[in-house]
């Protein structure tokens, strides 16, 4: 890059802290930015900024991911070209922008972290010591037989359970959606033994907090993190993670994919398809033994009594 290209960054920075009034972070991290592209047109042999074009970028952007730099940075690093580029345009300094289409690479979906049966089991089985870890046992039964969002949990009024169906009513699902899912019979108990000492007041929500209102998310959060700890769990434990548990055990067990659909209140089956994950060894022996020709299968066939 030429002289006047890195004289075009400095004024691109005094714009940002004069007139944008970032703060001296955000300029700090614009500069870095744009520090690592200058040195990579320098290695292309690239002289001014007007030279640069989207091809360039993307090996850019190639060679950022090679270096197994996350999709997230490499959308700031964008982020920060295209913030510039308009500012050159705007002063007409170039006469378009290569950055303009150019994206970062998807980041690969990441599962959350599930807890297995014996660990569900050790902190579902734990015994309470106050009237409100009683209430946390049922939220926590609750969260991972019924596979409840943490925003459907806190919703749940006392009128939505009921106890003779095994049912419980989700009022308040994602995009309005209504759906009954099963309560199973731990969480039955469970949500029968915070009943009984539920103290008395006006508020409907079936889960309560010390001052009698409708608990937040947040405080459900707190309190099984608390929960994890007190029991010796060594990982952090959040809401999410046990609605994950539920879905994959159950997908494990039943090969069921459409109901954990619908217990899940996914509108799409891909949607569960991404959230829920398969023993890949337990699908290896299905395929073995089903499929007509695949080896164990015509083995079976094979050795089988004519």
């Amino acid at each position: 890059m030429d002289a006047a290209a890195h004289s075009l960054v400095d004024l691109f920075l005094r714009y940002l802290r004069e007139e944008k009034r970032v703060s001296e972070h955000t300029a700090v991290n614009y500069l870095r930015d744009l520090a690592r592209f200058t040195n990579f047109c320098c290695s292309k042999e690239i002289g001014s900024w007007a030279d640069v074009q989207p091809g360039e970028v993307r090996q850019y952007v190639s060679a950022r991911h090679k270096d197994r730099i996350s999709s997230k940075t490499i959308g700031r690093d964008l982020a920060a070209l295209r913030s510039f580029y308009r500012f050159l345009l705007k002063g007409n300094h170039v006469a378009a922008n290569p950055v303009l289409h150019i994206r970062a690479p998807k980041a690969p979906k990441r599962l959350p972290k599930v807890l297995d049966v014996d660990q569900m089991s050790g902190m579902l089985d734990a015994v309470a010591d106050s009237v409100y870890e009683i209430r946390d046992l049922a939220m926590f039964e609750l969260f991972y037989l019924s596979g409840l969002r943490l925003s459907e949990l806190v919703k749940l009024d006392l009128s939505d359970v009921d106890f003779a169906a095994g049912f419980l009513l989700v009022r308040f699902g994602k995009g309005g959606k209504q759906r009954q899912v099963p309560i199973g019979s731990s969480a039955i108990v469970a949500v029968n033994c915070w009943l009984n000492v539920r103290p008395d007041c006006n508020e409907s929500s079936l889960f309560i907090s010390f001052s009698g209102r409708r608990l937040t998310q947040r405080t459900v959060q707190l309190r099984l993190s608390r929960w994890g700890k007190k029991i010796g769990l060594e990982e952090h434990v959040h809401p999410h993670m046990l609605r994950h548990s539920f879905a994959s055990h159950l997908l494990e067990s039943s090969q069921d994919i459409r109901a954990v659909q619908e217990l899940l209140g996914h509108s799409s089956v891909a949607t569960t398809q991404i959230y829920t994950h398969l023993d890949f060894q337990h699908l290896a022996k299905i395929y073995d033994s089903a499929h007509p020709r695949s080896r164990k299968s015509q083995e079976n066939a094979e050795n089988s009594p004519k």
